[in-house]
């Protein structure tokens, strides 16, 4: 048998079989990248090479020595996620590189960062000033996680005290110019619904590239001609000004009328409907 055709059928079968034995080990490989994982990757790719390209002789002992490096990795996994013990000796430490604004050059020393090492880590978590960083802790993976000082982290609607309304993911309702039936129930919509708002906006159905409804209802299109200007959804915006518009009815209304009963009523309708505003208006002036 030619050796090129050898190599080709041990590279399909070994190809099938690592793909199989790999599987063992999960997604956490790419996932989370310890320098274990890393090792071990690499050890799996190099005998797997060896093996195609029959630098192994006995093809048993190269299959056994594969298997060993799948198989105890994915127990050693297992046991990591019942046992901490198991899980600090192969993942390691969280290690502490700055602490309440103070700099620990131990840690650092221990951890093999270098100060331009640590001031790189910082620049890519948009922390650019040493001082504005409250606490800095480099995880297993080796990535830097920090939390900046209170004055110094971005403002959140609960930090100014601000109410907002939840909102549930986007549905995917069009994609390469093709509806998508599935997202439309999801959302409680019709292909009917869909074609009436992109007739509303001048838009035909083959020219749209993504279509997305949010929370509230609202279509965010995109198009394949991207000169083709489509104008944002206002549905948010309209219900808010047409309630602050009724509630504002209803007062003019009660100054305007000389009959109590109907004072009475346009004054009650006011409030109720000031109190579906102040309701409404975290979610529809989000």
């Amino acid at each position: 048998m030619p050796e090129w055709l050898i190599v080709l059928l041990r590279s399909s079968g070994l190809f099938i079989i690592t793909l199989s034995l790999v599987r063992l080990i999960g997604k956490r490989q790419t996932a989370r990248l310890t320098f274990f994982d890393l090792v071990t990757a690499v050890t799996i790719a190099v005998i797997a090479a060896t093996i195609s390209l029959n630098l192994v002789v006995n093809l048993v002992s190269g299959l056994a020595a594969l298997a060993v490096w799948t198989i105890f990795p994915a127990l050693i996994y297992v046991l990591s996620i019942k046992y901490k013990a198991v899980r600090d000796i192969v993942q390691g430490k969280e290690t502490i590189l700055i602490n309440h604004g103070k700099v620990l050059e131990d840690k650092l020393l221990e951890a093999r960062f270098t100060p331009e090492d640590l001031l790189s880590q910082l620049r890519k978590k948009n922390a650019f000033n040493v001082a504005d960083v409250e606490f800095a802790v480099m995880e297993s993976t080796g990535e830097l996680s920090v939390l900046l000082k209170k004055d110094k982290q971005p403002a959140t609607p609960q930090t100014l005290g601000m109410q907002v309304g939840q909102e549930s993911v986007p549905q995917t309702v069009m994609l390469d110019g093709v509806v998508m039936d599935e997202p439309l129930a999801a959302m409680g919509l019709n292909r009917g619904w869909l074609h009436t708002e992109l007739e509303k906006v001048g838009v035909a159905a083959e020219n749209v590239f993504i279509a997305q409804v949010d929370s509230v209802g609202q279509l965010y299109l995109d198009l394949f001609d991207d000169t083709l200007q489509v104008p944002q959804p206002k549905t948010k915006e309209l219900v808010h000004t047409t309630l602050k518009k009724c509630q504002a009815d209803c007062e003019l209304f009660a100054l305007g009328t000389k009959k109590a009963d109907a004072k009475k009523m346009y004054e009650s309708s006011s409030r109720r409907l000031s109190e579906v505003v102040g309701d409404l208006e975290p979610l529809l002036k989000r």
